[in-house]
């Protein structure tokens, strides 16, 4: 299914205009994509949405708005309360990893250390891809300041 997925994504990324995709930001990127609003709200609320504007490169592991909604009722919008956005940083930042990560550059078992400085383990099974346990369903959507790979839940960090 990853791969499928790939070459659907690689064939529509053929498609669209190259220049363009490379001025659009994470943020742009991910506001285009039309399925990331609780994330971008969440970066809004937590003070992120300048840093993933700004040059990176960032790989960012973003959680869908299904994602967000399978959460237990009223976590999402507990964590965007303002004396909660502590731990909704911490949460996001843990879906950051420093630097472009391309699909080509993971390996099962593979550890990536996150911008709240804590640890993703890659899992590779067949065509299956995992982080941290949440399923890879799109990968490669390149910024001009990353790499967004989609998943299917939210990233918890430890503690």
């Amino acid at each position: 299914m990853f791969r499928r997925t790939f070459l659907a994504l690689t064939a529509a990324t053929a498609l669209s205009s190259a220049a363009y995709a490379q001025e659009m930001d994470i943020v742009d990127t991910a506001a285009g994509a039309g399925s990331f609003g609780t994330l971008l709200a969440a970066a809004t609320a937590a003070g992120l949405v300048d840093t993933l504007k700004s040059e990176g490169p960032f790989t960012v592991f973003a959680p869908t708005d299904d994602a967000f909604a399978a959460l237990p009722e009223g976590t999402v919008e507990n964590l965007l309360l303002p004396e909660n956005k502590d731990q909704l940083t911490a949460i996001l930042l843990y879906h950051v990893v420093p630097g472009k990560v391309m699909s080509t550059d993971l390996s099962d078992g593979l550890e990536a250390t996150t911008a709240s400085e804590q640890t993703l383990t890659i899992g590779i099974d067949g065509e299956t891809v995992t982080v941290s346990g949440a399923t890879v369903t799109a990968a490669d959507i390149e910024a001009s300041n990353g790499v967004i790979h989609v998943i299917d839940s939210v990233l918890l960090p430890e503690g």
